[in-house]
């Protein structure tokens, strides 16, 4: 288990006071906290070793280079990749996405062709999908989730037909917390000859990461959920993919040479980073992978689920508070609505007169929100420098807006 109080003096933001009470973090889902050697490590970056990368041949450029390279195999390692290679750098999961949706889905689907998706999903693995839809005809086929909010894997593979060219899946809802049995999936899916996108924006943050095991085709990351600065993140492609891609960003970096008649590409995964990259974030990204690979992800998956476990035991108490989705091994996420007049807005301003941060709203999951039948949620996510004495701060601010509203 993490020394908990160790990990709290590693961020900075956790000692500030909100409307005069401590804070309590609870919005990791939308985005988490950075520890100070992240925001020591982009200091530094900007303040002693910032230039362009890859282009110069001078001291900072090759100084910024090493320190940005480098995080190409520190993400390979996070995410047990077999190769650097197969990491593309990214501003995080959307790019990842739109990159797949662009790259290798567009040239190779036509009208007709099906993408199976879950109504789990968050915008940014359905967005790039509609776009295909509009633009090429194809079509999306949606698995809904059961009662509890579990999803089934064997739905899924049963979605998949003779047109299926992708299956595009998260591993862990950012709503419900749902976990997704996506080794199975892509397992099944493969043996078809359908390709696999495991949406890891919230999965990677949760547990240990291993690809290869998982047997996907594309799986996106985005940096600052995973306590690295915004503006950061990557995509896992799998080599052979990689091979069947064709660049969606034109410019520098990506080109071996340009002339008036042709251009000529680099290899990937440079063949598909056009322009100046986010240099600094990327670094930063570096610093909090390896943070989170120091404290060990096993201990991290550990320390949520004892949060998770004695959130729900609290939480079971209030039987005015509705909770959306309990699936037996759902991550420390928790999305619910309250009975009587309290709308998830009324929730969350509540709530942050207390110090305590929460987000409400649908949680850019409107397909979700439709099958639940609700408008909206107030949702508290949890990581891993939350506390069982933030649990009963919530349950005591809960209390406070079922006296006000109930």
């Amino acid at each position: 288990m993490l020394d908990i109080e160790k990990v709290r003096a590693d961020f900075p933001i956790l000692k500030r006071e909100v409307n005069g009470k401590p804070l309590v973090y609870l919005d990791n889902g939308a985005s988490a906290q950075k520890p100070r050697v992240v925001i020591d490590a982009v200091t530094r970056a900007y303040s002693h070793e910032y230039a362009n990368v890859h282009r110069g041949l001078h001291y900072l450029s090759n100084l910024a280079t090493e320190r940005y390279e480098g995080v190409r195999g520190i993400i390979q390692r996070f995410l047990h990749a077999g190769s650097e290679d197969e990491i593309v750098m990214t501003t995080g999961t959307t790019e990842g996405i739109n990159l797949v949706a662009y790259g290798w889905a567009m040239p190779r689907f036509q009208a007709g062709d099906e993408i199976v998706l879950s109504v789990l999903e968050h915008h940014a693995n359905i967005v790039p999908w509609h776009f295909l839809r509009e633009r090429l005809g194809v079509v999306l086929k949606w698995v809904d989730v059961g009662p509890e909010g579990e999803l089934d894997a064997q739905a899924v593979i049963d979605a998949i037909g003779q047109k299926t060219k992708l299956v595009a899946i998260t591993q862990l809802s950012n709503v419900l917390g749902t976990q997704v049995d996506v080794k199975t999936i892509c397992a099944a899916a493969r043996e078809m000859g359908v390709a696999t996108l495991v949406d890891g924006s919230q999965g990677s943050v949760h547990a240990p990461v291993d690809v290869q095991d998982i047997g996907c085709d594309f799986y996106p990351i985005t940096g600052h959920k995973l306590y690295g600065p915004s503006g950061s993140g990557a995509i896992y492609i799998r080599d052979e993919r990689l091979a069947e891609m064709r660049p969606f960003m034109g410019g520098g970096d990506m080109i071996r040479e340009v002339s008036k008649e042709v251009v000529t590409y680099n290899e990937p995964p440079m063949k598909f980073e056009a322009g100046t990259p986010g240099i600094v974030q990327q670094i930063g990204l570096g610093v909090a992978l390896e943070y989170l690979m120091d404290l060990g992800m096993e201990n991290v998956a550990l320390h949520e689920r004892d949060l998770k476990e004695y959130t729900e035991k609290r939480l079971s108490g209030l039987n005015w508070l509705n909770i959306q989705g309990k699936s037996p091994d759902k991550a420390a996420i928790f999305s619910f609505t309250m009975n009587g007049a309290a709308h998830a807005h009324d929730i969350s301003t509540v709530l942050d007169k207390k110090g305590i941060a929460v987000r409400a709203g649908h949680h850019c999951a409107q397909p979700l929100m439709a099958h639940l039948g609700v408008s909206a949620t107030c949702r508290a996510s949890f990581g891993l420098y939350n506390t069982r004495a933030e649990v009963d701060a919530l349950v005591d601010g809960l209390e406070l807006c079922h006296d006000l509203f109930g």
